[in-house]
């Protein structure tokens, strides 16, 4: 089981590099020639924005079904709220490879909007290993490392899809 348990955390770090680089590379790095504009994506924002508030109301009502030991319901929620997660990294992939460049914030409070960027795109990258160990013990019933870790996961995962929503709302 120990040998498993290593095959798996490696493949879960090797994809979370591989995620977090692919992201920086589509919003920080060169785009071919043309690509821009050749796909409206301008309906994506909202559609992440309402991803991470999804995102959210699925933790919170996870968090609730776990404090009252209904396992296997928040065991499908909370496969739910990663799926919309996914869901989420994958429309914001696509909106950023045919967008060049973030979107610059123009609003009255700069610091504030900058913290919340900062904090916001540091945790995201943690969490995703984070929450890819979190679901792997969960389902693989580890459930004392599962707790462990899923207190740390819980509360960060949580922070990032709010203030994905924040930061939506601070640029648009």
């Amino acid at each position: 089981m120990v040998n498993q348990d290593q095959f798996w955390l490696r493949i879960i770090y090797v994809i979370s590099v591989i995620i977090s680089a692919a992201v920086a590379f589509l919003i920080l790095g060169p785009r071919p020639e043309g690509m821009e504009g050749t796909l409206d994506v301008s309906i994506l924002p909202v559609v992440n924005a309402t991803l991470n508030g999804i995102t959210t109301i699925l933790l919170l009502y996870g968090y609730i079904l776990i404090r009252q030991k209904k396992r296997q319901k928040h065991k499908t929620i909370m496969l739910i709220a990663f799926a919309t997660s996914s869901a989420f990294l994958v429309s914001y992939i696509i909106y950023h490879w045919f967008k060049a460049g973030p979107k610059q914030y123009v609003g009255a409070y700069n610091e504030i909007y900058l913290f919340i960027l900062l904090t916001h795109i540091v945790l995201a990258s943690i969490i995703i290993p984070l929450a890819l160990i979190t679901l792997y013990r969960g389902w693989t019933d580890n459930l004392s490392k599962h707790r462990k870790i899923a207190k740390i996961t819980f509360p960060l995962w949580l922070y990032v899809s709010i203030t994905g929503v924040v930061i939506y709302y601070m640029l648009y």
